[in-house]
């Protein structure tokens, strides 16, 4: 075979590729059944994805090239239980499997810069071989630690979101149910009047109970997700004042004000803890400065006088 046909081989061989690739990822990307129905539903939008977004879940190609590496991380490092419970405080709609994909992409990131910087350093000839695959496994790792503090950190910014939240729905609340309204109608009032982090675990609870789910059940289950014990507590006070009829206004407003003096003590709290930092500007930057243009003028006056 001559080499123009040989060409033409590798040509046809590479389009080829190329359009297996592209028909597999316009298949990966194309909307699913539920993303269509969702839009004619009427509580599921508040806390799903938006109509038309990729699918959170590890199935496409990526995912099914990196799903024996993401089987292996889950071996090593294991606690699938504390990364499903962070996942639900993050309100993050993914499973462990994809998000340990996740964890092994943030790895590859870290091992191709570690990686990068290797092939510098032995183009500049002082690269020793060892270092370098020891360098490119620790930016792996670190690449995976790294992904799951970011999940820690993702859950403890939502949950400050909802502690900001939670007096201002609260008095919503009670107001909606001192006005007369029964407490899913109240419900429904708040989530299709607010917005946030709240809202969403609001709209959530609002869902169940529309389910069939009975509104103090509905209530303690949202207790159990959550991770945070004002919450919690006010969800638990809601379950039981619906269960044993307890007036539920007075309930709402007690819970907004301890939700408000929490938050306040946790300010002074947190000052109290930086007042030593707030000191370290006035030490080393405001006193020098202060002192040396009160002594400055002396010590040119000195130098001028003396012979």
């Amino acid at each position: 075979m001559t080499q123009p046909w040989w060409g033409a081989l590798l040509g046809l061989t590479f389009a080829g590729g190329l359009l297996l690739v592209t028909a597999r990822v316009a298949a990966i990307r194309r909307p699913q059944l539920s993303l269509r129905v969702l839009p004619y539903l009427r509580d599921l939008p508040a806390f799903a994805r938006a109509p038309g977004a990729a699918p959170a879940t590890a199935d496409g190609l990526v995912g099914a090239l990196l799903r024996p590496a993401a089987d292996a991380v889950e071996r090593v490092l294991g606690g699938a239980e504390s990364v499903r419970r962070r996942l639900e405080r993050a309100a993050l709609d993914m499973s462990v499997h994809d998000f340990r994909v996740r964890q092994v992409v943030w790895g590859l990131v870290g091992f191709a810069i570690t990686a990068a910087y290797a092939v510098l350093q032995s183009l500049s000839g002082s690269a020793d071989l060892f270092i370098s695959v020891l360098l490119c496994a620790l930016g792996f790792v670190l690449g995976v630690i790294l992904r799951d503090y970011h999940l820690t950190g993702q859950a403890r910014d939502r949950e400050r979101r909802i502690l900001l939240e939670f007096p201002a729905v609260a008095e919503l609340l009670a107001l909606a149910v001192a006005a007369g309204e029964g407490p899913v109608a109240a419900l429904d009032r708040v989530v299709r009047r607010s917005g946030g982090e709240l809202s969403r675990d609001l709209a959530r609870v609002l869902a169940d109970v529309r389910t069939g789910v009975p509104v103090g059940e509905a209530f303690d289950q949202w207790a159990i997700r959550s991770g945070q014990p004002l919450v919690a507590r006010f969800a638990q006070g809601i379950a039981v004042a619906v269960e044993r009829g307890t007036p539920l206004a007075d309930v709402l407003h007690a819970q907004a004000a301890d939700v408000r003096e929490a938050g306040r003590r946790e300010l002074i709290e947190v000052a109290a803890r930086k007042e030593v930092l707030m000191m370290v500007p006035v030490v080393f930057l405001i006193l020098p400065v202060t002192v040396f243009f009160a002594f400055w003028p002396g010590v040119v006056g000195l130098s001028l006088t003396t012979p």
